[in-house]
């Protein structure tokens, strides 16, 4: 037999060495939250789990483990017989459950009894999480980062995007979150991920970056939808650099109706989203805007929802919480096209005068 207990401590910091992460939770579990790359091995599937735990807490604990006993030994023999028959004797997985109990152990003690050399995390999934909450403070203050601001529809995002095909470090929370990070910024049919999954997320983009180069990052608030950027994080990148991305208010138009077409194309689905803005802008002004939308006049309410809705606030509210917002260096791509995106990216990432680099 050759299983090895891990920290999960020294577990994320070898992550990358071993050859598979095999979760052994519910597909439930792993669907809330799971270490990066990790594989869904279920012990016991959801409904089984809930199974063995109803045994468990109406008629006693020997017999819900006889049953669970039979479960993780047909679960296992699967997942040996489908995956692991083409593995090679050097093959080393890391295996972990919620809290390196019974469902994680039962898959590596067979794992390690074929003969591969397995890693267990000891406290599992839950020691794990309690790391990652710890570690990405210490991770976000390592980096130095570079902060895009920006009104709503200035290319803040297509500008992440550009410099990250141009090389760069970019951490784009909002591609992460699933979420466009206003009232319309939910994206149809994308649900965003879990708190947890999130967070997982987010130290796993961290902990790829190196320190001695910056990491692009956009000007976000707290939330991101209905997600909460890390605490420390957000410290980080209110005290760091800013660049201010500029666009003509046409351009900023031309862009919105591009990235929010399902808007345009859906007219119900933007009236419906609207609706959120009546506490503050008024149900008069939100009706006139939705009559409006109704009789296809996209742009036009665009103009006014940029106009009268995002911009005003905008200067006061980010001056006020990224402290070098006022002198930050205005930076102006030639239109909102992903080709003049690219341009800038490049300019920024060889450093060119007035880049602020």
């Amino acid at each position: 037999m050759s299983v090895h207990l891990i920290s999960a401590f020294d577990a994320m910091a070898k992550l990358n060495q071993f050859d598979a992460i095999l979760d052994a939770r519910s597909e439930g579990e792993h669907a809330e939250d799971h270490l990066p790359g990790a594989l869904n091995w279920p012990s016991l599937n959801n409904e089984e789990r809930i199974r063995v735990g109803t045994l468990y807490k109406q008629v006693n604990p020997f017999e819900a483990q006889k049953v669970g006993a039979a479960l993780v030994a047909k679960n296992i023999a699967r997942h040996i017989e489908t995956q692991v028959m083409d593995k090679p004797r050097n093959w080393q997985p890391l295996v972990y459950c919620w809290r390196g109990g019974k469902r994680s152990n039962s898959l590596a003690l067979i794992l390690g009894q074929i003969g591969f050399k397995v890693h267990l995390i000891e406290g599992g999934y839950k020691a794990f999480r309690k790391e990652v909450m710890e570690d990405t403070p210490r991770q976000a203050q390592r980096l130095q980062f570079q902060v895009l601001c920006g009104p709503t529809g200035s290319g803040k995002t297509r500008l992440l995007q550009a410099l990250a095909q141009e090389g760069a470090q970019v951490l784009d929370l909002e591609a992460i979150a699933c979420h466009r990070s206003s009232v319309l910024g939910l994206i149809p049919g994308t649900p965003q991920p879990t708190q947890k999954a999130f967070d997982t997320q987010v130290w796993d983009a961290l902990r790829g970056f190196s320190a001695d180069r910056p990491v692009f990052v956009e000007a976000e608030s707290k939330k991101v939808g209905n997600l909460t950027v890390p605490a420390e994080l957000m410290v980080a990148m209110r005290a760091s650099p800013c660049l201010r991305v500029d666009l003509s208010l046409d351009n900023r138009v031309n862009l919105l109706l591009e990235d929010y077409a399902f808007f345009t194309q859906d007219r119900a689905l933007f009236a419906d989203r609207l609706e959120r803005l009546t506490a503050l802008r008024g149900k008069a002004v939100v009706q006139g805007w939705q009559e409006r939308i109704e009789r296809g006049e996209m742009r036009e309410v665009v103009t006014e929802l940029l106009s009268g809705h995002y911009d005003p606030g905008y200067e006061t509210s980010t001056g006020n919480n990224f402290v070098h917002y006022a002198q930050a260096p205005l930076i102006t791509p030639a239109s909102h096209s992903m080709a003049d995106m690219l341009a800038l990216a490049r300019e920024l990432v060889e450093g060119s005068p007035g880049s602020g680099l």
